[in-house]
């Protein structure tokens, strides 16, 4: 990407002001080609370090995702590994079935970390609290260990600065993974994720590319209240050249995760407290699960039930209820909102005629709303009730338990909301 005069000179000149030394020019593609992998140097890590004995927030609002790349020292940030070269190592590497305990989510997690890491040196992990003992919740435990404090590395308090970081690493050929305890911390990077990184691979027709990941747990209970549990996924679904994966297995989480760090563009990948602790298959290789592309987890033809992450946990405890009682539910996976896998929703609502949307997040403007405009969209001859929204209420989540009881979603909601429409369309 071609930088103008003025804001090199402006990156240059703030980059000295911070003793950041700016170096290297403009290579022949010949010796870009040949280039090693992009590592973080010694000083670009000293550069980050840096960054917290300053007006960070300053800093990355005066000179945005530009100067970050410049500090990051990533002139010689090129051909790390591509997308097709990721693809192509999939292929070629066979997956390890061989008898072992379940594995659970965050292990599923840690070792597609740590695929990533072995697999491409451009690649590295951020985020406060990556390299303590709880190691956001265990994802990231022993990595810094094994690849170094220049690959797995812990951040300031200052989420817009260190998103402009990653974003400009990435543009400079590096993979970032950009790790949050908490999705509500993403909201003070909005700036750097949704006005820059999502577009501009758009804005210079495809010249360059973004691969960074931005990971974050969605909170639940233990009283954490209106601000450190929000599920803030539907604000992103309306943001073009994002995508949004949500798992909820711990087989999903693994392959989901390598996929995401694989794509040219940046993914935000949101996992569910709730589900850290749930255990599953899960091969040891390395292998992808394709982004965009649902799953049945159940087949019935009375009703269609359909979500994503902990939603589909409770989708399943409520089909098994259901299931006792005559009433066979379709539950679907869509393990990525988005892209959104249209044609698998369609396909079972032509099957069943009655669908619940059910989500994590609140009901307005979100997943629920989505769902059910696509289906009154291209699915509306296929209804024979109407479309059912099971998700989080308008209204700040409570922190008390009792009230938490009421506010979200449990399986037996989601199983009476089906009963209704299958007993409707019975009854009409």
């Amino acid at each position: 990407m071609r930088l103008s005069r003025g804001t090199m000179l402006c990156a240059a000149a703030l980059a000295v002001l911070i003793g950041v030394g700016v170096r290297g020019q403009a290579r022949p593609a010949a010796q870009a080609a040949a280039a090693t992998p992009p590592q973080l140097s010694e000083q670009a890590f000293k550069n980050v370090t840096v960054l917290r004995g300053i007006s960070v927030r300053e800093f990355m609002n005066t000179m945005g995702f530009f100067a970050a790349s410049l500090a990051l020292n990533c002139t010689d940030c090129h051909g790390g590994a591509s997308a097709s070269d990721w693809a192509n190592y999939a292929v070629d590497t066979p997956l390890k079935i061989r008898a072992r305990a379940m594995v659970k989510m965050v292990n599923a997690i840690n070792e597609a970390l740590s695929l990533a890491l072995e697999h491409d040196p451009g690649v590295f992990i951020l985020g406060q609290g990556v390299d303590d003992p709880s190691a956001m919740f265990g994802t990231t435990k022993r990595l810094q260990e094994r690849f170094g404090r220049r690959r797995v590395f812990d951040t300031p308090l200052s989420e817009e600065a260190m998103m402009g970081v990653s974003a400009g690493a990435a543009m400079n050929g590096m993979r970032p993974v950009y790790m949050h305890n908490r999705p509500d911390f993403i909201l003070l990077a909005f700036n750097q994720l949704v006005t820059h990184a999502a577009k501009a691979h758009f804005m210079d027709n495809g010249q360059t590319t973004v691969p960074l990941v931005v990971w974050a747990a969605i909170g639940r209970g233990w009283g954490s209240g209106a601000q450190h549990s929000q599920a803030i996924h539907g604000m992103l679904l309306g943001v073009p050249g994002l995508k949004i994966v949500m798992p909820s297995t711990p087989h999903d989480a693994k392959g989901l995760l390598l996929s995401a760090i694989a794509d040219n563009n940046p993914v935000c990948v949101f996992e569910h407290r709730w589900l850290m602790k749930k255990d599953g298959v899960v091969p040891e290789a390395f292998y992808q699960v394709p982004l965009g592309q649902g799953i049945y987890r159940r087949r019935g033809g009375d009703v269609t039930i359909v979500g994503a992450s902990h939603a589909i946990e409770l989708g399943m405890q409520a089909a098994q209820a259901l299931a006792a009682e005559g009433i066979e539910a379709d539950v679907i996976d869509l393990r990525t909102i988005k892209p959104l896998d249209e044609a698998i929703v369609l396909e079972s609502l032509r099957n069943t005629g009655r669908i619940v949307v059910v989500d994590t997040a609140w009901m307005k403007g979100g997943l629920c709303a989505e769902i059910g405009c696509l289906v009154a969209e291209k699915g509306f001859a296929d209804l024979k009730a109407p479309v059912c929204r099971i998700g989080l209420p308008d209204v700040p989540t409570p922190a008390g338990y009792t009230l938490e009881q009421f506010y979200y979603p449990d399986s037996g909601r989601i199983a009476s909301a089906a009963r209704n429409l299958v007993r409707r369309g019975l009854s009409g």
